[in-house]
């Protein structure tokens, strides 16, 4: 059987548009083996798992489980563990780190308020949390109970990066976008990346610890929905613009539909740079072709995809 992720190679199918959307990251770290759904199937408290999925609904922040590369025996739940929270929005980009005994005290966290990228959200939950500076992180996904690609390319991924000393590499449960395995989250700015190898990942962390992003296989910045994610790429590669905070999305509109039914869904994209400089972006969300699964195991689909049809720059 053919993997996804081959599918999606061999076809071409681009990856700008593809993030998963979350302007904040809650990570928690868990050790031992994750099924498809994490967050209640690990060592973690499915009870507790549960909770945080309920409070984080239509907050904005997105929960996952995190871990450090290698062999994952089932040691079963640590007594102390790393928990990060992570706002991703431009020129409000931070990240948060802690470490707890006990991770029930999570719920005691606004997630409106960490959802917006209010910081105190999470030192009120936890007061011992600290500002993560020096390096970025970087999140490999490799829960192959969810999908055999993460585990057969992102976890062999995960360890070259740690065997190479790569400060702030782990794993985590889901980035979305199985087919383009091995998949990669950066913070602090919230870029993901897509079919990316050990010296590209090492070359993208490199920049990103200068304040840069590298659009090379660059699915978007999880800020933004997919539209926005590729009208920013879009605007990047034409100015060459590479630092990460100079763009902005400020406006994202679904044009009407046209009188054929056959028409694509159209958004109109405002992209507005740090000088004050604006462009309007046009994003066709089109259906991808010929049919493909969307993961490994699943039926023959046709993932939208987000085609940028126009770029102009306005007054």
């Amino acid at each position: 059987m053919s993997r996804c992720a081959t599918v999606s190679r061999v076809l071409d199918e681009p990856i700008a548009g593809t993030a998963v959307h979350a302007r904040t990251w809650l990570l928690i770290e868990q050790p031992g083996p994750w099924g498809p759904k994490a967050l209640t199937e690990s060592r973690l408290d499915p009870a507790l798992g549960r909770a945080l999925e309920d409070a984080a609904e239509g907050s904005g922040v997105r929960v996952a489980l995190i871990r450090r590369p290698g062999p994952h025996a089932d040691h079963g739940t640590p007594p102390l563990r790393r928990v990060y929270a992570a706002h991703t929005a431009p020129r409000n980009d931070w990240v948060l780190g802690a470490l707890t005994r006990e991770p029930e005290r999570l719920l005691d966290i606004d997630f409106a308020a960490l959802g917006r990228g209010e910081p105190d959200a999470f030192d009120a939950a936890l007061p011992d949390a600290s500002p993560h500076t020096g390096f970025p992180l970087a999140f490999v996904c490799t829960n192959g109970r969810r999908d055999r690609c993460c585990a057969l390319l992102g976890r062999p991924l995960a360890a070259e990066l740690a065997a190479s000393h790569v400060t702030g590499t782990w794993e985590i449960t889901h980035l979305g976008g199985h087919r383009f395995s091995p998949t990669l989250l950066v913070l602090p700015h919230g870029y993901a990346y897509g079919r990316v190898d050990a010296p590209a990942v090492k070359e993208i962390l490199h920049r990103a610890r200068d304040g840069q992003v590298v659009t090379e296989h660059c699915r978007g910045r999880s800020a933004w929905a997919r539209p926005g994610q590729a009208a920013e790429l879009a605007v990047r590669t034409r100015i060459g613009e590479t630092v990460a905070d100079a763009l902005d999305v400020t406006g994202v509109h679904r044009v009407p539909a046209g009188a054929a039914e056959q028409d694509p869904p159209l958004w109109e994209v405002v992209v507005t740079h740090a000088d004050g400089r604006r462009w309007r972006v046009v994003v066709a969300e089109a259906a991808a072709a010929p049919p493909r699964p969307q993961s490994c195991g699943a039926p023959l689909g046709s993932p939208a995809r987000m085609d940028v049809v126009e770029v102009r720059e306005t007054p």
